[in-house]
């Protein structure tokens, strides 16, 4: 019975407390010899211990309910464009955060935008990062190095205290970026610093997918296999449909080519997004995702925890 309640009622908590109130019931009762005070004294410590309960309960839910998983979708045309590094002005790439917060301390998710014919001076970066080519060419590397122009669904990673240039071409060039921790700063390269760590530049036709059931999956960073973050790319065909159902603390994915609609936790109907657009949420969460027709879709999908991907049948 007591095992039944508390599966029911929110946990040993809310029993600890009601014994607690018996068992001053029963010192009251060894005290109260005459019948009629027992029985009134009963009738009042029962009162009170169900109110114990009740509250108890009450508190449990409510903790559950704000413990609730919820949903965040970020479409690509309603982000907010500003300067990347202000020092630069008008020359400066434009981004627009998605997840986090770009100038505080936390990991964070970020657009990147440049106009054609972007080219950095030599730079460094207090954070490292790693980004995902969305829109255009992309070239990130050290100053001295021929240019290696990385199309949509390449990935890059550039540790901190390492000198570079980033360049773009090809007409507006987009790509996301994400960061572990904050603030992502640009600063002049004669303040460069070995971090330890080797840049990761790969090219979208040498990405490694391994398939399963129709969906490509290709693990870029990270062990997917435990609770720390980590990070991968999604690849399902057009007119295909799945579920993606994050069993950690996070699951955060951003749109890299392709349309598809999403419904998340919370959502009544479907919404189409668009390359660059974002969806999450935070603990577990299950979101229905559809590629829609005319070409593949890609997606980048960050998570804490284990990470399944439900193929749907076709109609």
């Amino acid at each position: 019975m007591r095992a039944q309640l508390i599966r029911d009622n929110g946990g040993p908590e809310v029993f600890e407390a009601a014994e607690l109130v018996m068992e001053q019931a029963a010192t009251v009762l060894r005290q109260t010899p005459h019948p009629h005070t027992m029985q009134i004294a009963m009738k009042t410590l029962l009162t009170l211990a169900c109110a114990v309960v009740v509250s108890a309960c009450a508190s449990s839910q409510v903790a559950h309910t704000a413990a609730a998983t919820t949903a965040t979708i970020v479409p690509a045309s309603a982000v907010t464009w500003e300067q990347l590094n202000p020092a630069r002005g008008d020359k400066s790439p434009r981004a627009a955060t998605l997840w986090g917060d770009r100038n505080g301390t936390v990991a964070t998710g970020f657009l990147v935008r440049f106009v054609d014919g972007f080219s950095s001076p030599p730079h460094i970066h207090n954070v490292s990062y790693r980004g995902v080519v969305i829109r255009g060419l992309v070239h990130n590397g050290d100053p001295k190095a021929d240019a290696v122009w990385m199309p949509v669904g390449s990935y890059w990673t550039q540790p901190k205290g390492g000198v570079h240039i980033t360049a773009a071409n090809g007409g507006e060039t987009v790509a996301y970026i994400e960061i572990e921790e904050g603030p992502y700063l640009v600063r002049p390269a004669d303040q460069a610093f070995d971090a330890g760590e080797e840049p990761v530049n790969v090219d979208a036709s040498r990405v490694a997918w391994a398939e399963t059931n129709g969906v490509r999956r290709a693990p870029l960073w990270g062990d997917p296999a435990d609770d720390a973050p980590s990070g991968a790319l999604l690849q399902l065909p057009a007119g295909a449909s799945a579920k993606l159902q994050g069993h950690g603390a996070t699951l955060r994915a951003v749109v890299i080519q392709g349309r598809i609609d999403h419904r998340g936790p919370g959502q009544a109907h479907a919404k189409t997004l668009e390359p660059g657009s974002y969806f999450g949420a935070e603990g577990a969460s299950t979101h229905q995702v559809a590629c829609l027709e005319g070409s593949s879709c890609v997606l980048y999908v960050r998570v804490e925890g284990r990470l399944d991907v439900v193929v749907e049948a076709r109609e």
